[in-house]
């Protein structure tokens, strides 16, 4: 007798039923490769060097100048003050020797060359006090130097008439002028004209100290000028 139901199906059926009703799937493409974009290059900048100012170093040899200025002309001050000197001097009557002193303030060419002097080391102390302050204060700095520059200008000329005069003075002293009948008094008064040639030497030297501080102050100046 023939059975009315079907078989069951079976189990590889159903699978086959089963995978022929789901959709196909569908794989996405592989992932693309990142490009890698060259990167734009910054223009290079270059490092600007913060350049510290210069150093200036015209305030403080202005100072040490002054400084040798002042102690310059009061050596040469105290030499000639000192260079006192008393010989046998012959003389036209008896007992025809007699000590006679040899003074600074017998001629009126070495007063005056100690009278310069010292105004050069009184100013030099002054001036050494406000270069100082202009070294401190640097704003004031170049009022001070057109002020100072006239006064240097100005004690120049009267320390180097002063050196000249006591130098002829010391030349006649050393040589004499025999067409005048001056005498030499040197080979007598040895001591007091050594003390005069080194006095006369270091005001030379002050003279020359005194140029230095007008051309340094004339450059200080010139260089503050805006260009």
């Amino acid at each position: 007798m023939a059975s009315s139901e079907k078989a069951a199906p079976g189990p590889e059926k159903i699978e086959a039923a089963v995978t022929a009703t789901e959709p196909e799937k569908i794989e996405p493409p592989p992932p693309a490769k990142p490009t890698l974009v060259p990167e734009e290059r910054l223009p290079e900048t270059k490092a600007v060097a913060t350049e510290s100012p210069p150093i200036n170093y015209f305030p403080t040899i202005d100072v040490v100048l002054r400084v040798l200025l002042f102690a310059s002309a009061v050596v040469s001050v105290v030499v000639t003050v000192t260079s006192k000197q008393t010989e046998l001097v012959a003389i036209p009557f008896p007992p025809f020797r007699a000590p006679l002193p040899a003074k600074f303030n017998h001629s009126p060419a070495l007063i005056y060359f100690v009278a310069a002097l010292s105004v050069a080391g009184l100013y030099g102390i002054i001036s050494t006090l406000l270069s100082v302050y202009a070294l401190l204060k640097p704003d004031w700095s170049t009022r001070l130097l057109s002020h100072l520059v006239i006064f240097d200008v100005l004690l120049l000329g009267i320390v180097a008439s002063a050196t000249g005069a006591a130098g002829g003075v010391a030349y006649v002293g050393l040589k004499g002028n025999s067409h005048v009948g001056w005498r030499k008094v040197c080979d007598t008064y040895d001591v007091f004209c050594k003390h005069l040639a080194s006095s006369i030497a270091i005001s030379l030297f002050a003279s020359v100290l005194l140029v230095l501080l007008v051309l340094l102050s004339i450059y200080s100046l010139s260089k503050k000028i805006p260009k």
